[in-house]
């Protein structure tokens, strides 16, 4: 009879808990930002860090991208490199919003534009 409150609540298996958290971040990035190497560049960056997610054109002349991975390195894209872009690029304004990570695996490539 005791044996059935003696178990107590169970844990969940440590991997779940100790799990790196994972951050996503949509962009809108404003100014001159097409025409200047900036969605290979946002590639090339955003491989660079660990990032898994997309950018591609938008038809009314911003970029957009998602950005998913460590939050520390999220941040860094967003508010440190994005802003400064590639040498040609002249970036006005960076919009985030919050998004649903996508899996690492998923890697980072270019969309066609929207």
């Amino acid at each position: 009879m005791a044996a059935a409150s003696a178990g107590g609540p169970s844990n969940p298996p440590p991997t779940q808990q100790q799990s790196s958290p994972t951050k996503a971040v949509r962009v809108v990035v404003k100014g001159r930002v097409q025409g200047v190497f900036f969605r290979d560049w946002t590639v090339e960056t955003a491989r660079s860090l660990g990032l898994a997610g997309w950018v591609r054109n938008r038809r009314d002349g911003t970029v957009e991208a998602l950005l998913s991975g460590d939050p520390y390195k999220v941040d860094e894209m967003v508010s440190r490199r994005i802003p400064v872009g590639p040498p040609a690029a002249v970036v006005t304004a960076v919009v985030p919003s919050p998004a649903e990570p996508v899996a690492p695996d998923e890697g980072f490539h270019r969309k066609p534009t929207a």
